[in-house]
């Protein structure tokens, strides 16, 4: 099982809007709703650059942005993170069953280990965050590399994701991909079965996503 993080395990996007809304007020801009949208799911640097243009301030420098958005996300995560609904308990089964697990964001290490202590630091056998990667969702990469430190061949894997970005990185990995979206809708295609929220899933579910009896 290959969870992403923001808006899939956990209620945090919420917290990135915080974030991001109060560096574009900082520069002296508002964020739009679209460029928000078009940011769920990137990586810092693409989020960024998103965030930069859609200010009309393109010449900002995107490590200085991103050291702001570090800074005041990881205070935010240290208020206390909320599980979306379901995902504990999915988690939990599956865990339960002993079933490899491994935690793939687009978040970096440190956002990563503030988060773990909601998440469970025993939920997952291996993690892979967006700054441990050459390159970031949509690129199949950081799915392909948690496959890999699973030692599962990706196409027994089911990838859970709530943004597009996650999602077309976890297809073009080749996982059986779970999508419950949370701020931004995903458009229907094959190889992703759309649930409007993780209460509905379970175990026998995503066995049948890959086409196999549970257990």
């Amino acid at each position: 099982m290959l969870f992403d993080m923001d808006g899939t395990l956990v209620d945090s996007e919420k917290l990135w809007d915080v974030a991001l809304t109060e560096l574009a007020e900082t520069y002296g801009g508002t964020l739009s709703d679209a460029a928000r949208r078009a940011i769920v799911g990137t990586s810092m640097a693409v989020s960024m650059r998103i965030l930069h243009d859609d200010l009309g301030q393109p010449e900002r420098d995107p490590q200085v942005s991103a050291a702001w958005i570090d800074a005041r996300i990881l205070e935010l995560f240290r208020t206390g993170l909320r599980w979306r609904p379901g995902a504990l308990a999915l988690l939990h089964a599956v865990r339960a069953a002993g079933i490899p697990t491994a935690l793939v964001t687009s978040s970096g290490r440190p956002l990563v280990e503030v988060a773990l202590d909601t998440l469970g630091r025993d939920s997952f056998d291996a993690i892979v965050c967006g700054d441990e990667v050459g390159s970031a969702k949509p690129h199949p990469e950081p799915y392909l590399t948690a496959a890999r430190l699973l030692g599962v061949p990706i196409g027994r894997c089911v990838a859970i994701e709530d943004s597009p970005s996650g999602v077309a990185s976890a297809l073009a990995a080749g996982a059986a991909v779970l999508a419950v979206p949370a701020e931004v809708p995903i458009e229907p295609a094959d190889g992703v079965h759309q649930l409007e929220s993780l209460t509905a899933a379970d175990l026998e579910l995503l066995a049948a996503l890959l086409g196999e009896p549970p257990g």
